[in-house]
């Protein structure tokens, strides 16, 4: 659960507010704090730990018949890593329907078999901010601003090698491909991952770990809005 009642000097999860906006009367009530970063960075349980409500946007992925569907240079394989095999238009229409209603219908996605196997009614009561966490999260900051609903963006990031064990362990354990697939991908994940965050920083992500990261969570928490910042140094 985060703290949002102020952390003492030394901890590493104390952030500079300097940059960070008060939320006026006149402003949406509800923001979101988008939570991005490489397959395996850790997102989902991190966003599980600070109790806010968490809306997953990999459900936003598109199916695996869609004929739009990227491809891995040089292989049939499907590109899942790329932000064209994910409905960006989608995600924004739920994340904002969120902040101005409280609730909005999702998909029910099966990462296994690349398919929709059906909706739900997801809300968030009367939470004044929630968690949007996706490895395509930073692809929508700038929309997001724009409809004036986000309250930071973060990008967590590690070591590759570290990332790499974290995403073939989960992967291998839910099924979610074949283990050729995940080897393949696991690999080519691996050696693109500083270029990865590099990308989602450009977007507007700040790059973090996870003690910055809940540092952040709790100053959005606690009625502070990130401001639009240069691109971080990743």
């Amino acid at each position: 659960m985060l703290d949002t009642n102020g952390l003492p000097e030394w901890s590493t999860s104390r952030v500079d507010a300097s940059d960070w906006c008060p939320v006026t009367a006149h402003a949406i009530s509800t923001r979101v704090v988008l939570l991005t970063g490489p397959s395996g960075s850790g997102k989902s349980s991190l966003a599980a730990r600070t109790g806010l409500p968490v809306l997953r946007l990999d459900d936003f992925y598109k199916e695996g018949d869609d004929p739009t569907l990227p491809r891995v240079p040089g292989s049939p394989d499907i590109d899942w890593d790329s932000p064209e095999s994910w409905d960006a238009d989608a995600a924004v229409t739920a994340v904002v329907e969120l902040c101005r209603t409280g609730r909005t219908a999702v998909p029910e996605y099966d990462i296994a078999t690349s398919s929709r196997t059906g909706a739900s009614l997801f809300g968030i009561d009367r939470t004044p901010l929630f968690v949007a966490e996706g490895i395509f999260a930073a692809d929508i900051v700038a929309r997001l601003r724009e409809h004036g609903v986000l309250a930071d963006a973060l990008c967590l990031r590690g070591r590759p090698s570290t990332t790499f064990r974290r995403r073939l362990a989960r992967d291998l354990k839910e099924g979610r491909k074949s283990v050729p697939f995940l080897l393949r991908r696991g690999w080519r994940l691996m050696r693109a991952e500083r270029g990865i965050v590099a990308r989602q920083a450009a977007l507007g992500a700040h790059p973090c770990g996870k003690e910055e990261a809940l540092g952040r969570l709790a100053a959005a928490a606690a009625g502070r809005c990130a401001a639009a910042a240069p691109t971080a140094r990743v």
